[in-house]
């Protein structure tokens, strides 16, 4: 359906219903049915009470949401930048991990629409091949006022510091996808694209991102008449990663007899996708980064000499 002549109210509920996204994670994060049952109440109340004028939307800038979103491009471009040497390493890792996944490499967990389980735990398994401690976190939260409850799936690695603690990294496959809005102005098109395909970092970085990103989406959608929702709340995006979690290494078995590559092509569907928007990433971020020829030969060497010896696993 061509979203350009969709009703408003429609438009506003395949978007909710469905996370906003369309990648690994589907964006919909499998809520468990009592929880799509109170995101659902929440949509209809934010449409009868909350939706705004609907026949006066947009999607075209106005100088002051402008400027607005110039200056939080500005910082998420700062909050990108910002990146220690182990943050820096580990995302060469899963970059190449990702890019030497093949079909026939993704560890089939479930049977069935599995949202992205396959690629993250066939990431972990890489990981945890190479000496980190990774793996799969399954957070679950209730809704709490105005914030439905959910749950979402993500990848950790936990990294020992000096003086016997440890450092969190968060890996989130596909973590543009979770910002996608309907009828985004040009200008948060533009913030949207320069997110990292795959997020990579410490829990105070990604609320840095979260925080900008809501922003940005309440600025847009302001200029298109049309309030925040909860489902875009910086609450509700922080209770994803926020949550409690469960950390799983290896999954339940379960029934996966005769789940093969054309069995599960949702999950190919999704590691393809993945892998050319990280492709162009890649590229694009290598056109505009400043020749550094020593540094920069270094780390092509290393990536594919990464990716080379996984491929051989």
């Amino acid at each position: 359906m061509d979203c350009g002549v969709c009703s408003p109210v429609g438009d506003i509920w395949k978007r909710a219903a469905c996370g906003g996204g369309g990648g690994v994670g589907g964006g919909a994060h499998h809520f468990s049915h009592e929880s799509e049952h109170d995101l659902g109440a929440m949509v209809s109340d934010f449409l009868e009470n909350g939706s705004g004028g609907a026949d006066t939307w947009c999607s075209s800038d106005s100088e002051s949401g402008f400027s607005d979103l110039v200056h939080l491009a500005d910082k998420l471009s700062f909050f990108k930048r910002s990146v220690d040497q182990y943050e820096s390493d580990l995302l060469s890792v899963v970059h190449s991990l990702l890019l030497s996944l093949a079909d026939t490499d993704l560890q089939f967990v479930k049977s069935g629409l599995c949202n992205g389980s396959c690629i993250r735990y066939s990431l972990v398994k890489l990981l945890r091949s190479s000496g980190y401690d990774a793996a799969v976190c399954s957070s679950k939260w209730q809704g709490c006022n105005k914030v439905p409850g959910g749950d979402h799936e993500y990848i950790d690695v936990v990294n020992p510091t000096s003086g016997g603690s440890s450092e969190r990294l968060i890996i989130d496959v596909d973590f543009r996808s979770y910002f996608e809005i309907a009828r985004a102005v040009e200008s948060y098109d533009k913030i949207l694209k320069s997110l990292p395909v795959v997020f990579v970092g410490s829990l105070t970085k990604l609320k840095q991102f979260l925080q900008v990103m809501a922003e940005a989406a309440r600025i847009s959608l302001k200029q298109n008449s049309m309030p925040l929702p909860p489902w875009r709340s910086l609450a509700y995006l922080q209770a994803k990663w926020h949550s409690p979690y469960q950390r799983i290494v290896t999954p339940e078995k379960q029934n996966t007899r005769g789940s093969t590559g054309g069995s599960h092509k949702q999950c190919n569907g999704h590691l393809r996708r993945l892998q050319t928007s990280l492709q162009s990433e890649i590229e694009m971020q290598r056109l505009f980064q400043p020749i550094h020829s020593d540094t920069s030969r270094r780390h092509e060497r290393e990536r594919r000499r990464t990716a080379s010896s996984f491929r051989m696993l």
